[in-house]
């Protein structure tokens, strides 16, 4: 089955704290995040994002068979950057590998063009993570350049892509009005 985003429950707090609760995931994320990642983590997360002004806040629960398996987000930025946001995703690593996140960029991105003013989306994978970079591509995202010594993870100084999907560029797909559950 097909993954789908929809709005995050308290509920899902457990599979949150599941999933965030591996140095896999989260040396792929930026710094900040507890570990272990508590099932109380999750529920503050949670709550945060259901509280978030709708306009500046798109974050879903990725699901499959309506269990969240991970956690989607694009965040409308500030000043002159306000049409544009920032795209930030995980999965859990038992569904590494199956195509979900791709579906899950596309569909957050359909959603966010056609539900507000965003004109541009995009993304920092850290360099050596070539998975998520190869989500963005799949999903349709340009690469517009590397980052040099852009960020500090784990102690290492490292490399960081730039990734963008304009709305001008984009058709959107009705399909995946049925996709999103939000």
């Amino acid at each position: 089955m097909i993954g789908r985003i929809r709005k995050w429950k308290l509920s899902d707090a457990k599979d949150l704290a599941s999933a965030l609760s591996n140095t896999n995931i989260q040396d792929n994320l930026r710094d900040g995040l507890p570990f272990p990642y508590t099932e109380q983590d999750g529920a503050e997360f949670i709550s945060a994002m259901l509280s978030a002004d709708e306009k500046e806040t798109f974050a879903f629960a990725i699901t499959e068979d309506d269990k969240a398996i991970g956690s989607i987000g694009v965040f409308r930025q500030a000043n002159i950057h306000r049409r544009t946001a920032e795209l930030g995703y995980y999965i859990a690593e038992d569904y590494w590998g199956r195509g979900i996140m791709t579906e899950a960029v596309k569909q957050i991105c359909a959603y966010v063009f056609e539900k507000s003013d965003i004109i541009r989306i995009y993304a920092e994978p850290f360099a050596y993570n070539a998975a998520s970079c190869r989500v963005l591509e799949k999903a349709g995202f340009q690469y517009e350049g590397t980052l040099k010594n852009n960020a500090v993870k784990n102690g290492k100084v490292i490399d960081m892509k730039m990734y963008a999907l304009l709305k001008e560029n984009t058709k959107i797909d009705t399909k995946y009005d049925t996709m999103y559950n939000v």
